[in-house]
Order: C-alpha cells, then structure tokens, then sequence
C-alpha cells in the first residue's frame, strides 16, 4: 500500500516579501504619481478633443472667459477621473510595465522586433 502523500511539502512555500520591482518604495510612490498625472493629461486632452467636436451656440452673445473656464473644469475633471480608483485604467497599465522586473527579457523582446 502507497504511503499517504503529506500534503505540507506539496504546497509552495510563499516568501513574505519578495521584490516585485526595482524600484524602492519611494521610487515606486513617485512613479505611481506620474503616472496618474500622465493619465490625467491625457484624459484632459480626450476632453478637449472631443469638446472640439461640439457644435458652438451662435447666438450673438460674446461669453468672455468662457474657453478658460472650460478648459479649467476639464482639467479639474481628468484629474479627478484619474484619482477616483483606477481611473481610466491607463495609470495601472503605465506602472506595470515600467515595473517590470525582467528587464533582460523585455530588452530582448524589444531587439527582435527591430530586426
């Protein structure tokens, strides 16, 4: 008869810290930081695209200030939009990739697609 299989030494032994980056800590704060600001530039000029794209009211009436209010509340609405949990998605995207750890590999990656 087969002896029990313990199953303590099939499962992996998980180190508590292990480095997911090479980057330290505030390196990382830091670079998490820009990319959200990166995020919320581009979230800003998607906004002024697309208010391009909206016909202006011509009624007569010369609304002063009006382009610089505009262009204020959309850059205070794609900073907001990039703060709120992950944004658009783009600043987890950014950091992930310029945390990768196996930059060896990525190099190579990056050297047999130019040829």
């Amino acid at each position: 008869m087969a002896s029990p299989i313990n199953i303590a030494t099939v499962q992996p032994q998980v180190n508590e810290k292990v480095p997911s980056s090479k980057y330290n800590e505030e390196e990382q704060k830091k670079l998490k930081k820009a990319c959200a600001d990166f995020e919320s530039i581009f979230t800003y000029q998607l906004l002024k695209t697309m208010r391009k794209t909206i016909p202006e009211n011509k009624t007569g009436m010369n609304n002063y200030g009006k382009e610089t209010y505009t262009m204020m509340m959309d850059q205070k609405l794609a900073e907001k939009v990039s703060e709120k949990g992950n944004g658009l998605g783009l600043q987890k995207v950014l950091y992930e990739q310029l945390t990768k750890t196996n930059t060896a590999a990525t190099s190579q990656e990056v050297k047999n697609k130019l040829k």
